[in-house]
């Protein structure tokens, strides 16, 4: 089961380092470009720094899984031998033995490369979310995050898929239980959402009724306990100040069904989740979590307009799916 484990981990690590590297390269190097009209040298050193280490880790890897194919090939073929000689001598469990120790030695070197990768791009992706809140505070805007109030509708829309897309995936060790913030798991009582997080936020309306939408922290007061919010939808026409109770975090990784399905919310539980095409969170029943790290939940909205009150299947991603504190059905 060890071997399985280090095995699936291995490719699931290698699979979103790679993805990460891609997201990394192509936002730095967009970033590299506007360096000098953000004034942020030393941030563009850094993160070339970063993205040639990620570079070579992302090789080692590739070395590394190429040393052990034969290894793995080993073991198949005296497996097939035991099988055709159809007995299991001494020779062959304590070739066995030697092999797997040999694969499961292996298969931990190569998760270690790959958490080592993963850290560098959560480095990466923390300088570049840092200098995007710095240029936003200084009212410097690059092409590629223009501000939201001069932002197309399409253009805002392919941001917030590519969010959820690039969330990270919590990959624990053997025995590790996910943290807060992973998928369905909740932020502790006394978590504060830092300068730039997003978060679904209650707020007022123009006709007075109160609706859940998706916001940016803009700071929090100690004193008061209450959070500054920007409307995603309508970034700089007006800001939020809200008590904690009216804002809940959202998810910080994509909890793995295959590893960790008790990091999601399950079938027929009452959630907010992010109405597609829009920037507003609406109430809704899960009717079919992800089976697979890539796959969105499927929801049932409540809507008045279908007789059962509520609309057909529509597809969420992780990112926008959160716990619902009003139990009451309207």
């Amino acid at each position: 089961m060890l071997i399985l484990w280090l095995v699936n981990t291995e490719a699931t690590l290698l699979e979103s380092a790679q993805a990460g590297l891609f997201c990394a390269f192509k936002t730095g190097a967009a970033n590299r470009i506007n360096g000098s009209t953000l004034r942020n040298m030393s941030a563009d050193t850094k993160i070339a720094e970063l993205l040639t280490e990620l570079h070579q880790l992302i090789k080692q890897t590739q070395e590394e899984r190429s040393r052990s194919e034969h290894n793995l090939l080993n073991i198949q073929k005296t497996h097939e031998r035991m099988q055709t000689e159809n007995k299991t001598s001494p020779y062959y469990r304590t070739k066995l033995r030697g092999l797997y120790t040999t694969a499961k030695a292996d298969a931990e070197a190569e998760c270690s490369i790959l958490r080592h990768a993963l850290d560098k791009i959560a480095e990466i992706k923390s300088l570049l979310e840092e200098r995007r809140i710095a240029a936003k505070m200084a009212g410097v805007y690059s092409d590629s995050d223009p501000p939201r109030k001069t932002m197309r509708r399409g253009v805002l829309m392919t941001l917030l898929q590519q969010s959820a897309m690039t969330l990270p995936l919590w990959i624990g060790k053997p025995g590790e239980s996910p943290p807060p913030l992973c998928g369905a798991i909740s932020a502790s009582s006394d978590y504060v959402a830092k300068q730039g997080d997003k978060v679904a936020a209650r707020v007022k309306a123009v006709d007075g009724d109160e609706q859940w939408i998706l916001a940016e922290v803009v700071s929090y007061n100690h004193s008061t306990n209450k959070y500054e919010v920007d409307d995603i939808d309508e970034e700089g026409k007006e800001r939020h100040t809200l008590s904690r109770r009216r804002i809940i975090p959202l998810p910080q990784w994509k909890a793995n069904p295959e590893t960790d399905p008790e990091a999601l919310f399950s079938k027929d539980q009452l959630v907010l989740a992010l109405y597609p095409q829009t920037t507003c969170f609406y109430r809704a029943l899960i009717h079919t979590p992800p089976h697979r790290p890539q796959d969105d939940y499927s929801v049932l909205f409540e809507d008045t307009s279908y007789a059962d009150g509520y609309s057909p299947p529509l597809n969420v991603a992780q990112r926008y799916v959160v716990a619902c504190k009003e139990n009451k059905k309207k």
